[in-house]
């Protein structure tokens, strides 16, 4: 049983709408009185109660193997303090149970955004190289009970990544 480990690099583009597109959104600032349009977050929490929420993280580094997804809801995610970050995310195709190798890629983000998630893209993150970042989350209250899906390529194909 060959039980060798491969660790693949994704280089990590700086985030934009364009590039972003594929797994969900970039939210930039806008003026305030500014009205809801396009450019506004896409939300989809009709499945449950909201919840917003800040979670603290210390330092994850940049190297994962686990990659999950939400069917039922869209995720946001931003840093606070302007700290940037890092994100691996897969597109969705909610036709299949595992995320396609070919197609992960992983973005930078300023700590001047925050990204919209739609629903079933993978991702795995945030990471980061400081310290502590605090992060604020909105989710559905019970995503993480009741609509979590991971896939560990450390076990389906002896392989992790790191992005760099």
């Amino acid at each position: 049983m060959n039980t060798s480990q491969t660790v693949q690099k994704l280089t990590a583009e700086w985030i934009t709408s364009e590039n972003f597109r594929r797994y969900g959104q970039v939210i930039f600032p806008s003026s305030d009185g500014k009205a809801f349009d396009a450019e506004d977050a896409q939300l989809n929490l009709q499945n449950g109660t909201p919840r917003f929420y800040i979670m603290q993280l210390q330092k994850r580094g940049r190297r994962f193997h686990k990659i999950t997804r939400h069917l039922q809801c869209t995720q946001c995610l931003g840093s606070l303090e302007g700290k940037d970050w890092l994100i691996a995310v897969c597109p969705p195709d909610n036709d299949v149970d595992i995320p396609r190798l070919e197609e992960i890629a992983a973005f930078r983000i300023p700590g001047n955004c925050f990204i919209k998630l739609n629903q079933g893209t993978w991702h795995a993150g945030p990471y980061f190289d400081h310290e502590v970042v605090d992060f604020y989350n909105l989710e559905l209250a019970d995503t993480n009970v009741v609509d979590h899906f991971t896939h560990n390529f450390l076990k389906s194909h002896q392989l992790e990544f790191e992005m760099i």
